[in-house]
Order: C-alpha cells, then sequence, then structure tokens
C-alpha cells in the first residue's frame, strides 16, 4: 500500500512537471509570436535590435543597456529606472529583478506587436480569390438597398485597388495609382454601414475614425496617426495585414477650411494638410493600442501606400454651393433653364464638382488625393419601406427573431411599414430614425408578450404605428384579438 502510494505520488510530481512543461512551452510559443519591446525606452526589437532579457516580462535594447551602464558609472542609475535613492547596491541583482518586475506587470495585450514575416513567408495576394465587381455588387444588394451607383463605384474601386496592390507585389513596370474614395451624401443614407458591409464581404482590417476628433500634432485631440493605430488594433497589431486594410474617414467636411476666423484653425485646413502624406503613401510611426504618442507607448512602422482610404461626409450647405454655380449657368430664351431650376432637385449632390467642394472648404491638394468622388442619394418614403423589410439583417427580422425566442410570431401589414417610413421622413435623419420609431411602438409588446404564454401572434396595423388604434393579438387557437390603443 505504501509502496502504491508512493508510485502515486510520483505520477502525480510527473504530471505536475509535464503540466509545467507545457505551460512554458505555450508561454514561450506565445513571446515567440510577439515582437520584444524595450523596457525603458519602448521600442520593438525591428528598430532597436537584439534585446537582452532580463526576466520573462522584462528586455532592454543594447542603447538602454549600455545607457544604464554609463549612468551606473555616472552614479544616476537609480533615477533612470525609477529606483529610490539609497538602494543598497551590494548584491542588488534579485533584488532590483524583483523589483523591477513588479513595476513592469508585463505588457498590455493591445500593445504587443507580432513580429513581421519573412519575405518567404509573406503570401502574395491572389487575384482569384478577390470577388469581381458583379459580385462585390451582389454582396452589397444583399444588405444595402438602393444606392445603386453608389454600390457600383465602390465595387469597382474596390477591385482595383487590389489589383494594384498584387501589381506592386509582382513588381510590375506599369504603376498604378490609388483610387482612395470620397463619398458625399446625407446623413443616415448609408455612407458608414456600405464601408462596415464592404469590408466585412472582402474579410480585411477596417477603421472608422471621426475626423472631427483630429487635430494638429500638439493640440488636445487625437494626432493624425491614430486613424492608423485604429487599423492597426483592428488588425491584432500585425503590421502586415494592416497595411492593405481599410481605413473610413466619417465626417470629414467637419475639415474644411474655417472662414473668418481670427485663431488657429487646428482641426480644420491644418489636418486636412496632415492627412495627405497617409493618402498618398508614405512610411509613418504610430503608437501602438493608444491615440498619441508618448514615452511608454511601443511604436511601430506603417507603411500606407497599400491601405484604402475611404472619406465620408454629409457635406451640409453643399446643397447652396452647388444651386449657386448652377443657377450662373442659366441662360435666356425657350427651353433655356430657370435660375430656380434646381431649387427643388431632392439630389442635388448628384451635379457636384471638384469646383464645388474647393468653395465649401476642402484645400486643391486634399481633393487631388481623392480621385473617386461620388454621392448617396437621399432616402425617400419608398426606400425607407424596403431598408425595413429586404436587407438580411432588416429591422423587422430582428425584431421578429426577438419575438420568435418567445415563441411568437410578429407581422408587419404593409401599410404599417409606410406609416412608418413617412414618420422617419419627417424627422430628416435618413435610415438611423426608423429604429427609434419602431422601438417607441414595440416597447409596450415586448414588455408584455413574456407574461402571457397563449400569445401566438402578434400584427402590427397602421393605426397602431400613428397612435389611433391597437396591435391585432392572436391566442394561440382562438380567434383574433384587436386591442384597443391606450391613447
Amino acid at each position: 500500500m505504501a509502496n502504491q502510494n508512493a508510485n502515486d505520488n510520483d505520477t502525480n510530481v510527473i504530471n505536475a512537471d509535464n503540466n509545467s512543461s507545457n505551460a512554458n512551452s505555450n508561454r514561450n510559443d506565445d513571446h515567440d509570436a510577439y515582437e520584444k519591446v524595450c523596457y525603458v525606452c519602448r521600442r520593438p526589437e525591428s528598430k532597436a535590435g537584439k534585446m537582452i532579457t532580463i526576466s520573462p516580462d522584462i528586455t532592454i535594447c543594447n542603447d538602454c543597456m549600455q545607457k544604464a551602464f554609463n549612468q551606473v558609472n555616472s552614479g544616476n542609475f537609480p533615477k533612470m529606472f525609477g529606483i529610490p535613492e539609497g538602494f543598497p547596491f551590494a548584491g542588488m541583482s534579485d533584488d532590483l529583478m524583483n523589483m523591477m518586475s513588479g513595476m513592469n506587470m508585463g505588457m498590455p495585450e493591445k500593445q504587443k506587436i507580432k513580429k513581421k514575416k519573412p519575405d518567404d513567408q509573406v503570401k502574395p495576394i491572389d487575384l482569384k480569390a478577390i470577388p469581381s465587381p458583379h459580385q462585390i455588387h451582389a454582396s452589397l444588394n444583399e444588405y444595402v438597398v438602393g444606392q445603386e451607383h453608389a454600390k457600383k463605384v465602390m465595387s469597382v474601386a474596390v477591385y482595383n485597388h487590389y489589383k494594384r496592390v498584387a501589381a506592386l507585389q509582382q513588381k510590375k513596370d506599369v504603376e498604378i495609382e490609388k483610387s482612395n474614395m470620397l463619398m458625399i451624401g446625407p446623413t443616415g443614407s448609408g455612407k458608414t454601414y456600405l464601408v462596415k458591409t464592404l469590408a466585412k464581404l472582402l474579410d480585411v482590417p477596417l477603421a472608422i475614425a471621426d475626423a472631427t476628433s483630429l487635430t494638429e500634432a500638439g493640440y488636445i485631440g487625437d494626432d493624425i496617426e491614430s486613424v492608423i493605430s485604429k487599423l492597426l488594433a483592428a488588425a491584432d497589431n500585425d503590421v502586415e495585414k494592416a497595411q492593405t486594410g481599410i481605413v473610413f474617414i466619417d465626417e470629414i467636411d467637419k475639415l474644411a477650411r474655417k472662414r473668418e476666423t481670427n485663431h488657429r484653425d487646428v482641426n480644420g485646413e491644418s489636418v486636412q494638410q496632415g492627412l495627405l502624406k497617409l493618402l498618398e503613401g508614405a512610411e509613418v510611426e504610430v503608437p501602438v493600442g493608444a491615440s498619441s504618442k508618448n514615452a511608454m507607448v511601443p511604436m511601430v512602422t506603417v507603411d500606407t501606400t497599400n491601405i484604402l482610404f475611404i472619406c465620408g461626409g454629409a457635406f451640409p450647405d453643399l446643397d447652396q454651393v452647388i444651386r449657386e454655380r448652377l443657377a450662373k449657368k442659366s441662360s435666356m430664351g425657350f427651353n433655356a433653364e430657370l435660375k430656380d431650376h434646381y431649387d427643388n432637385e431632392k439630389n442635388i449632390f448628384r451635379y457636384v464638382e471638384t469646383e464645388d467642394l474647393r468653395n465649401f472648404g476642402m484645400i486643391p491638394e486634399f481633393l487631388g488625393r481623392l480621385p473617386i468622388v461620388f454621392t448617396l442619394d437621399a432616402l425617400d418614403e419608398k426606400m425607407l419601406t424596403r431598408i425595413l423589410s429586404e436587407p438580411k439583417n432588416a429591422l423587422l427580422k430582428q425584431y421578429r427573431e426577438l419575438l420568435a425566442m418567445d415563441e411568437v410570431d410578429l407581422i408587419f401589414e404593409p401599410d404599417a411599414l409606410e406609416a412608418i417610413a413617412a414618420k422617419a421622413l419627417k424627422k430628416d435623419t435618413g435610415a438611423r430614425a426608423l429604429r427609434a420609431i419602431i422601438e417607441d411602438f414595440m416597447l409596450d409588446i415586448m414588455y408584455e408578450i413574456p407574461k402571457d404564454d397563449n400569445i401566438g401572434r402578434v400584427r402590427i396595423t397602421r393605426a397602431y404605428v400613428e397612435h389611433t388604434g391597437g396591435p391585432v393579438i392572436e391566442l394561440r387557437g382562438q380567434e383574433p384579438l384587436r386591442l384597443a390603443s391606450e391613447n
């Protein structure tokens, strides 16, 4: 019996050693997948060179180690690492290592940089794997209603962009220029949704940045390079993957040159100037896991040459600029266009030209790096009705799925959809108004349905949407019951 216990103990020790070795192996594999970063200067090994490993969580580059030796010789070593004065240096190795390990506490996951693959391991882009424009357009149709011209332009531009990347990888003789895009459309017309859907279909990293938060370097706000930092984060800090991603800069119209201002324009024209190098393609140093540069954040170099930039904005008051230009072209005589010919034009953005954008406040150099300019149409009542039910993840399908989990059918009558669309049109916020309206009248239904297991179907009527009646409730195996509205 004693021998058996001894054998069991030996087996447990062996298993513990195996588990420990496996854990260490996994930890080493995890460390090998990411670059080592200097504990002092925060530079990755791709920039600082070979690192000296002091502990599993602490590595120091040769430059900082040399500086440390110099500081020791001059008596300033404690100041360099924040060690309190009077620290006993006799036999300091173990104490110092424990102290520094406690200060470091490991690097956050969002700041770890994946190692760059050797050139022979980098897979070139396979053109056969990239969907053709008509396939991209067909996929967008499943999620986006209307905006046919915008979907066609984006499909061709994205396809040509990745052909350009493949041509650069194959070192073709003809160098193809970038096809950055500028989309103009009223609020709620689907600009951001189009880009999100496109990135999802292509399975590439996407970063969405708000131009209103960008400021000139040295001022409060996000640095211009922060848009690349977001793309790097979306690519799990894989630089190679990020360098073929998509960046969408929303609210780009807020960067228009300020008129009649007496103070420095730190988030207008100056930000446009700063974005020029990113749009055209340049190697920029960006902070990893942060929106601004500081001494405690690792820095990495990202080449923006193969990053596709899409800028979007509502451009309020641009319609007036377009109408003024068109009015100047009016003429007299029979069959001539009158000055008020375009006053009632709903989709006036279709007539936009570069001249109008310059008058709006966008600088010529910035517009020159966005060669593809297209517009999105304002949503009318018919399009809003289709948006409610046709896309793959339409709002009505989402609510039907929610009630289906309670084993209840949800039905919207056709005239109820028209009433919802009419209400949304009055709010003048595009498709964003649809959800707010539905949430309003679905609140009581979503609250009351779980109370009664006998309810089998709910029918939404026009009267209920307009608060002049109630929904039709059908109990399981009984005649429909029409409820009166609380109003």
